[in-house]
């Protein structure tokens, strides 16, 4: 049985659930976010929150159980308080500044790299070496975040590149005489 999968995902004050054609909406204060329902799994809203169980008995209904119970949390979660990543840029010259609806990175490449923020994305730079990436959608957050590291990934010799806030750069040691 999923441990994770029991427990029913409490609905907050000002959070709204709904199931309606196969689809479960959840709306709160930073706006509205939908997911498919599987059909291997029953969801049913009550007092508690939402209520999420295998429709059968298969192997392939109570491996989708755990995930489908976190991804409704992540709904809620969402609609709530948002998620967030911190990306740190390391490197000599290396820097990034959001214009308007681009973010600019300069990499060491011999051109800068402009990278579109996508809709629902919010990109912030505090300093020249630090990206903060928050949204609603937890999924859409993480992508984006792979997608910027994805120019300049971490090297193990100095650490120059992209990585993420609190990754740990596997280091090697240098060449020997």
């Amino acid at each position: 049985m999923s441990r994770i999968g029991k427990k029913a995902v409490a609905i907050p004050a000002g959070v709204s659930a709904n199931i309606a054609d196969g689809i479960l909406s959840v709306k709160g204060p930073k706006g509205e976010l939908t997911l498919p329902l599987s059909d291997q799994i029953e969801y049913s809203i009550g007092d508690d929150g939402v209520a999420v169980k295998p429709a059968n008995n298969g192997k392939q209904a109570r491996a989708f159980w755990g995930m489908q119970r976190t991804l409704v949390q992540n709904l809620v979660t969402g609609v709530t308080e948002g998620f967030s990543k911190t990306l740190e840029i390391n490197g000599v010259g290396y820097r990034a500044k959001v214009q308007g609806k681009t973010l600019n990175m300069q990499l060491g490449f011999s051109h800068d790299v402009d990278f579109a923020i996508p809709e629902g994305i919010d990109i912030k730079t505090p300093d020249q070496t630090t990206v903060e990436i928050s949204g609603m959608d937890k999924q859409k957050v993480g992508q984006v975040a792979a997608e910027i590291r994805r120019w300049r990934k971490p090297e193990p010799y100095k650490g120059k590149g992209i990585k993420y806030q609190g990754e740990y750069i596997f280091r090697k040691e240098g060449k020997k005489k």
